[in-house]
């Protein structure tokens, strides 16, 4: 299957960050950040998708303070959008910051409109390359920032973001991080990071390494996602070309390990509600949706021993490329909705956007 089962959208400017509207359960709601060479162009759109219809409507903001690498959104706000961005400074080199933005309450798409900055943060001793601004999960005046090899928790209650706690990255040769992500299980006491090819996991709370995976990856890990339903599990991919999954109480070997992509893997996603469904990116210019049923909380096995109202036995799901979509350039990420577990969608470098369905016979496969 190709992209005759998506729905396309297309930017005028190149893109790279994608993020799904977290705190909408009812619409199926996307964000995108452009990425245009003249600074002042640069644009955040809102893509909302009527399944009914197979349409798409869109609201256009400005972000013309740079070029916009990594965008999130909040899980408990639908209005806050964290951009990681590259601005043009008056010596014409280049810096990165990051900001909170709010989006209007009323939509209009007739007008480009400029988002309200909620929060500015003072990162520049901290370093120079901001990888990721996060979110906490459950609390509302905490996000994390991942920069050069800091990872940086500030209050955000007020509009000038404070630093609260800092860990440091140590070693050899300045190592960097390359990505963090907070780990969404036991109150989400902990942030993890990639660092090179290993994995590290600080305790927010002692500033101590939780846990760590050391070797995950022969070459750079891009990418981390944890398992919603297992809470002991995280998929990693990286420039090996490889996709893991990982049970980080035991890692000295992945519980999944495939690489069916050809060039470098820059995302990988857990279905939230199906994890047994996972969902990467490549810049071999093409999306896999995958099964990784062996490794689920619903067990391939247990599918094995059931019967449907026919008596005929379930036929099992085998892990490995279920379905594809194929773009024309790199692709860097790809997200499942929040609202709908069966679709998800894709951005390539180019500025198209995908927005794609589960198959049907995959959705009754796993629903029956």
């Amino acid at each position: 299957m190709s992209s005759e089962n998506s729905v396309i959208y297309g930017l005028e400017f190149q893109a790279r960050a994608l993020a799904p509207q977290l705190a909408e359960a009812e619409k199926i709601r996307f964000l995108i950040g452009t990425q245009s060479l003249k600074q002042s162009n640069n644009q955040i759109h809102l893509v909302e998708f009527n399944e009914e219809i197979s349409t798409v409507k869109t609201t256009v903001f400005h972000h013309s303070e740079g070029e916009i690498w990594k965008i999130t959104t909040s899980p408990l706000d639908a209005s806050k959008v964290a951009t990681c961005y590259n601005v043009v400074n008056s010596d014409n080199g280049c810096s990165f910051k990051t900001s909170i933005l709010k989006l209007p309450e009323s939509e209009n798409p007739d007008n480009i409109e400029n988002l309200e900055v909620l929060t500015k943060f003072h990162t520049e001793s901290y370093g120079t390359e901001i990888k990721t601004t996060e979110f906490h999960p459950s609390d509302p005046s905490i996000v994390a920032s991942v920069i050069d090899n800091n990872v940086v928790l500030w209050d955000v209650a007020e509009q000038d973001g404070k630093a609260i706690k800092t860990f440091q990255l140590d070693g050899k040769h300045s190592p960097k991080f390359t990505t963090g992500k907070w780990y969404p299980h036991q109150n989400s006491n902990q942030f993890s990071t990639a660092t090179e090819t290993h994995l590290k996991t600080y305790d927010i709370r002692t500033g101590d390494i939780a846990w760590q995976i050391d070797g995950a990856h022969q070459q750079l890990i891009r990418d981390l996602d944890f398992n919603m339903n297992k809470q002991y599990y995280v998929a990693t991919c990286g420039d090996d070309t490889f996709v893991k999954i990982w049970d980080f109480r035991q890692p000295n070997a992945p519980v999944y390990a495939k690489h069916d992509h050809s060039h470098w893997v820059w995302s990988v996603r857990f279905n939230h509600y199906h994890d047994q469904l996972l969902l990467t990116a490549s810049s071999d210019s093409r999306v896999l949706l995958s099964s990784a049923a062996s490794v689920s909380s619903e067990n391939s096995i247990d599918i094995c021993a059931t019967e449907d109202a026919k008596g005929e036995t379930k036929k099992p799901l085998l892990d490995g490329p279920l379905q594809w979509c194929d773009h024309e350039d790199s692709v860097y990420c790809a997200e499942w909705s929040p609202s709908d577990p069966w679709i998800f969608a894709s951005l390539s470098y180019d500025g198209r956007l995908l927005i794609s369905r589960v198959k049907k016979s995959l959705k009754y496969q796993i629903m029956l």
